[in-house]
């Protein structure tokens, strides 16, 4: 690969770590080629944003190929990950702190199994009130972050698959394959009010979109290295 590739088009696949937005991925990538290999000038985007608190794949486009995002964002995509049974959050996920507990004696794993499938194929969904999704000119989690109540209406998602991979209450690990809009932290938190119980996600990580895996992703540090090696040919 050489600067012109970049500027043509390239899709380069990034295993985002924890912690880290998908904003700050994008400007490390573009910064490594402006940096590495002397490009002034490069349009560098992602195609479908990654929580800060969740890791794995995330597509990012340079040059011309930033053309493709709409088309990449529309994949189906798969991810894994954990729910914490029993309790709920705010934001549900580990962005806020637990707001209520609940009953689990009642849980068993015949009842988990069968309470996925209330989840798959088309499903209403609400979008998590903390979320970036905008609503009278703001985003939700703005409102959010000010105790303001915001009415959220909610939408289809097509869950293809649903598999639960262990379960070791409160934890319970699961895989989803679903459409663009999908918000796991809304399933995390619906599963765990259809078994009468709360439910919030403690970790999660995006494997596939599409035909692209998590697999034949690198850490953004390992693109830098990477690219400097190249202005080093």
């Amino acid at each position: 690969m050489t600067a012109e590739s970049f500027q043509e088009g390239q899709v380069v696949l990034i295993d985002k770590p924890l912690q880290w937005s998908s904003f700050q991925a994008v400007n490390k990538v573009k910064w490594a080629l402006k940096k590495n290999l002397g490009l002034k000038k490069i349009k560098v985007g992602h195609a479908g944003t990654l929580d800060p608190l969740a890791t794995g794949l995330l597509i990012i486009c340079t040059g011309k190929f930033t053309k493709r995002i709409p088309e990449l964002q529309g994949m189906v995509k798969e991810y894994t990950g954990t729910f914490h049974i029993g309790a709920t959050t705010p934001s549900y996920d580990l962005e806020t702190e637990v707001n209520a507990t609940f009953p689990t004696e009642h849980i068993t794993e015949e009842l988990i199994l069968e309470t996925t499938k209330q989840f798959t194929g088309e499903i209403d969904q609400k979008p998590p009130v903390f979320s970036a999704i905008k609503k009278d000119g703001k985003r939700l989690y703005e409102h959010a972050r000010k105790g303001e109540e915001v009415e959220i209406a909610s939408r289809k998602v097509t869950v293809h698959e649903f598999e639960i991979t262990r379960v070791a209450l409160p934890e319970v690990d699961f895989r989803i394959v679903c459409s663009k809009g999908t918000y796991i932290r809304s399933i995390a938190n619906d599963f765990g009010a259809a078994m009468q119980s709360g439910s919030h996600l403690t970790a999660l990580r995006r494997t596939k979109i599409g035909e692209f895996s998590v697999e034949d992703a690198i850490l953004p540090d390992a693109f830098e290295t990477m690219v400097r090696s190249l202005n080093n040919e």
